[in-house]
């Protein structure tokens, strides 16, 4: 069991850092919220070794990496300030089975951070979120004790995508000026003929417009495949999930109203928005019970159309927007 203490200081870093998760992880059964809180403080820990505009050098970030590493898969004693989270993570590996491979996979991806901040292709960017974003929803999924896990597994992928993507394209200008990242794929910016100095100087032109509705269909696509998925998961679970693709989802809608311009200020939800768009979420949610229906009816993305349907577990990363 889980030291309480550990718990709350879990929770602390997770209502300090993750607003919009913290809301759609607090009305997730106990059983689970716990879980799920030092489960993000783990990746929050890790996280911030390579999230600092003005951290310690590439050495001594690696270094900080293997130690959470080695810790985290049980290997060494954690240290430091951040060690009754590695502990607390460590012992809810052994009790919910989470696989090294989806430890180490995450690791790696932070310590990718490091070295890479360019990604040419979609492809490119995919692999990186095999560790990023995919090992995450992989650990939810162990957390929760899902029944089919083969079949729920691809669209808990594409979720974890699709949240990162969101992330990705609200974050641009935070990317650029603080961590000299741009994850934008070079391959999109270079078809519309957008450059890093438009980015980085705030330049929101047509084609930087163009580049953003890309990668917003995109992602899109990824919500369609993922939240067809919920379903798969336990029941008591199912509204957390559905609540967080649509708090994520907003984003969407707030991009645009900004005219996809996300140089010159980062889109923000207010408190006021997530709540309501928690009530309304609830008011669909017991009307239909329908993961799906409850998400087209508030979320900021439209239903696909059946001809623009992509198979489960088939990557869409060349058909065009």
């Amino acid at each position: 069991m889980v030291d309480t203490d550990d718990i709350k200081a879990s929770k602390s870093i997770q209502q300090r850092t993750g607003r919009t998760f913290h809301l759609a992880t607090r009305v997730l059964p106990k059983r689970i919220r716990h879980a799920t809180y030092v489960l993000y403080a783990f990746f929050r820990v890790a996280d911030d070794v390579v999230d600092q505009p003005d951290g310690p050098g590439p050495a001594v970030q690696h270094e900080r990496l293997e130690e959470i590493r080695e810790a985290a898969l049980g290997h060494a004693s954690a240290t430091g300030d951040d060690a009754a989270v590695l502990e607390a993570f460590a012992e809810l590996r052994e009790r919910h089975d989470i696989p090294d491979e989806e430890v180490n996979v995450f690791i790696d991806a932070m310590e990718m951070d490091i070295a890479r901040a360019r990604y040419e292709t979609f492809d490119d960017l995919v692999e990186y979120m095999r560790g990023s974003a995919v090992a995450v929803g992989n650990m939810m999924m162990d957390v929760m004790d899902v029944e089919q896990p083969e079949t729920a597994r691809p669209h808990a992928a594409a979720l974890a995508e699709a949240f990162q993507l969101t992330n990705f394209l609200r974050d641009v200008r935070e990317d650029i000026h603080e961590y000299g990242r741009v994850y934008l794929p070079q391959a999109t910016l270079a078809e519309h003929g957008v450059t890093e100095d438009d980015l980085a100087e705030a330049t929101v032109t047509d084609d930087f417009r163009a580049v953003m509705q890309t990668e917003l269909a995109r992602t899109e696509r990824r919500y369609h495949e993922g939240v067809a998925g919920i379903r798969y998961l336990p029941e008591d679970s199912q509204f957390a999930v559905l609540l967080s693709a649509v708090l994520y989802a907003e984003h969407h809608r707030l991009i645009r109203a900004r005219g996809y311009d996300v140089l010159t200020e980062t889109p923000e939800l207010t408190r006021r928005r997530r709540l309501w768009l928690l009530a309304r979420t609830w008011w669909h949610w017991r009307r239909h019970h329908d993961p799906e229906a409850a998400f087209y009816a508030v979320s900021a993305i439209s239903e696909p159309s059946p001809a623009a349907e992509t198979p489960v577990g088939v990557r869409d990363s060349s058909q065009p927007a």
